[in-house]
């Protein structure tokens, strides 16, 4: 099953107007609990900085830019890169902070991270749910420990399960996206110090109210929307009565500590 179809669709409709655009972001911010867990550790981060001068933050598969909107709007002294895969998606990023007052510290790029370096550059470099779609992790994990400034962090969000790439039992519906499940623990502390990171914390996302929470807020309706389009003009009902539960259920996620979970919130430092 496929989810790509359905964010084009929606980012198509909301990117036709400026404030239609800060609202499509607004919106994923709602919706996808990983945000809410990217966000609070981006803030994390922003309190412990302890220089005065600009800094230099990447974002690696940046998407329809809603990470590079948020942390922009942080700081005046943030300047943030996005890279992205996909030329239609740079292009319309670049033609929407153009317009805003934040064009001058924002740049977005087409590129491969697993071909893409500008060492001892970055002091964060995040890289939200896009492992789990990239073939040459260990060539990216490298590329990121090289393009940080000793001390930087890397915030990585992924889908918690083994990298085999074997998705016969799988009950995500979204796993013709990937090329596997997602990475453990241990397994992706591995590849981070193989990389050159020596510290690295890990904790579960999407936890038992997380995972009931995408369930009602995200998979139903992409399977919804699947089945048909005419089936999908109920979805703004559908949101009506079940958003409210769902933004409870993220809410005691995020303050919770899960013991497990379906995803994975990784932060690896650079100490040399």
């Amino acid at each position: 099953m496929q989810y790509d179809p359905l964010k084009k669709e929606a980012g198509g409709i909301f990117n036709r107007f400026r404030t239609g655009r800060i609202l499509f972001y607004k919106i994923l911010d709602m919706l996808l609990l990983r945000s809410w867990y990217i966000r609070r550790e981006i803030r994390k981060w922003k309190r412990s900085l302890k220089t005065g001068k600009d800094i230099n933050i990447l974002d690696a598969g940046s998407g329809f830019g809603q990470y590079v909107y948020f942390i922009s709007g942080l700081s005046k002294r943030f300047y943030v890169k996005g890279i992205e895969l996909n030329k239609n998606l740079v292009s319309e990023c670049r033609d929407f902070f153009s317009a805003t007052k934040r064009s001058g510290r924002v740049d977005f790029e087409t590129g491969d991270l697993a071909a893409f370096t500008e060492k001892n550059r970055y002091t964060l470099i995040l890289c939200v749910d896009v492992m789990e779609h990239i073939e040459k992790d260990t060539e990216v994990f490298s590329n990121f420990y090289k393009s940080l400034v000793p001390g930087g962090m890397l915030l990585i969000s992924t889908p918690f399960g083994d990298d085999s790439g074997n998705f016969e039992n799988s009950e995500s519906p979204f796993v013709d996206e990937h090329v596997r499940h997602g990475y453990t623990p241990e397994g992706i502390e591995t590849k981070l110090k193989k990389a050159g990171f020596s510290e690295i914390d890990s904790v579960f996302s999407y936890g038992s109210p997380g995972h009931i929470s995408w369930k009602l807020s995200l998979k139903y309706p992409v399977i919804l929307y699947n089945k048909s389009r005419l089936l999908f003009l109920l979805i703004p009902f559908y949101y009506i009565i079940v958003l409210p539960f769902c933004m409870i259920l993220n809410l005691v996620d995020l303050y919770r500590n899960n013991s497990s979970g379906r995803g994975l919130i990784i932060k690896a430092w650079k100490t040399q």
